[in-house]
């Protein structure tokens, strides 16, 4: 992964290690001033604190390493292939009760990642054991459930899409477990992706400070709504520089759901590849603005051609909600859900249309290699699942006969570079091979090894 001077991604689960132990200091401040009541926050705090909850996680991380061939051939062939390594940890994060009945918490799944032990401190002190229901990886959300607890506060959510720059914001969670804290600030930005933290990125981002340990705290607006679920900051080793970034509420009540539904995230594809509305493309197109996702191909046999969206296209708003990056479009039509209908506000020739679509499910779109390099014809990839525990792209099928395979490429393999730029997605793999390169040097991970495939 290429490294960035000073600034680097951080999730903000904390390692106990990591703890700090910093001085803090408090002023009184008066009531009133000539007789006037100051604005507070505290009375809106009151109500919200007691839905954010710590979280504290232990578990094992497994790390496998593959014996060399010499060593099994002199010990014999009863030697492992392989050895396992376990390696206890202890870990720090914060999270949101949702639903005081059920017990329900939403989290980040980096938070709870391996935990085999779950424990939750409610405002009030008490400590509680915590099943978890399920996780998604790609958005990097988890949910869990209290066991026999009574006397929860819920949070109420927020529509996270009626949002604008220069709200206000407050920041609630556990940072280097001092316990539940307090900050404000306000949204910096909306619809911020392209940081490689998650598969599915819309972030808000907020200059509120959030640091370690707060991963899955509380992000909420002067009403003590939640907007946002805290997930990771931008600053120099791992601290805080007033750059934030939360999943949107919308997204969350939106994965939670299918997770209580299906026991697992049942991701909607709409079917089209695409990229950012430049400035140069929408003045090539004629187009004043440069805010939408624009459509370069519709796949074959996909809800989007069923629903009659064109190569061109320009796709501003989902379910009337505006729509502006093509970033943006991809979060939030994967975390809609499979089987779910979309209103499509559209851009085409110059006139705004309307476009139904049904979405398909993620399974259902392995995606043909043959029109993304001619030396892939008779591969089939999809983007790879938490099972996979490997970021990348997965061969799905290959043809034995065609050149791809005669190469080497194996069905399972997992793609994760292309030319020496590292490759998490399908995305990315397309965008890699936009520019159709003589050469492909692919970087894959085969079961424990890694190895390179040149195919020319």
């Amino acid at each position: 992964m290429m490294k960035k001077p000073l600034l680097v991604m951080t999730a903000l689960a904390l390692s106990m290690s990591a703890v700090m132990s910093p001085i803090t200091a408090s002023a009184a401040l008066p009531l009133a001033v000539n007789d006037q009541q100051l604005p507070s926050l505290a009375p809106m705090l009151e109500q919200v604190t007691p839905a954010v909850v710590s979280i504290a996680v232990e578990g094992k991380h497994v790390a496998k390493q593959r014996i060399p061939d010499a060593f099994r051939y002199f010990f014999g062939p009863d030697f492992p292939n392989e050895q396992v390594q376990e390696r206890p940890f202890r870990g720090l994060g914060s999270g949101v009760i949702i639903d005081a009945d059920k017990g329900y918490v939403v989290t980040n799944h980096h938070v709870i990642d391996g935990a085999d032990k779950i424990l939750v401190q409610l405002h009030d002190g008490r400590e509680v054991k915590a099943e978890l229901i399920g996780s998604d990886s790609m958005s990097d959300i988890a949910l869990l459930r209290l066991d026999n607890t009574k006397n929860l506060k819920a949070i109420k959510i927020a529509d996270s899409d009626q949002l604008r720059v220069g709200d206000f914001t407050v920041a609630i969670g556990n940072p280097f477990g001092l316990g539940q804290t307090v900050t404000s600030g306000i949204v910096s930005a909306l619809g911020r992706s392209g940081l490689n933290i998650e598969n599915f990125e819309n972030f808000i981002q907020t200059d509120a400070a959030i640091n370690s340990g707060n991963s899955g705290g509380a992000l909420v607006n002067l009403n003590g709504e939640l907007i946002g679920i805290n997930t990771a900051i931008l600053g120099p080793n791992g601290g805080n520089v007033g750059i934030g970034f939360a999943i949107p509420a919308n997204m969350v009540k939106n994965l939670t759901s299918q997770i209580l539904e299906f026991g697992k995230v049942k991701r909607g594809v709409l079917g089209v590849q695409g990229g950012e509305l430049t400035s140069e493309l929408a003045e090539a197109f004629g187009y004043e603005t440069n805010h939408g996702a624009f459509v370069n191909q519709v796949m074959p046999g996909s809800a989007a051609e069923k629903a009659g969206l064109k190569a061109g296209d320009i796709i501003v708003s989902v379910n009337d909600k505006e729509i502006r990056t093509f970033s943006e479009l991809r979060a939030k039509i994967a975390t809609l859900g499979a089987g779910k209908n979309v209103d499509l506000g559209v851009l085409r020739d110059g006139k705004e249309k309307e476009f139904s679509v049904t979405l398909q499910e993620a399974e259902m779109s392995n995606l043909k290699a043959d029109h993304l390099h001619e030396s892939l014809a008779g591969a089939e990839f999809s983007n790879t699942t938490a099972d996979d525990n490997t970021k990348g792209v997965k061969v799905t099928k290959i043809d034995p006969q065609s050149l791809a395979a005669r190469y080497g490429l194996k069905e399972g393999d997992i793609i994760i570079g292309l030319n020496r730029q590292p490759i998490g997605n399908l995305g990315q793999l397309r965008k890699a091979l936009d520019s159709k390169p003589s050469v492909l040097a692919l970087e894959i991970k085969r079961g424990n090894n890694e190895l390179y495939l040149i195919i020319r």
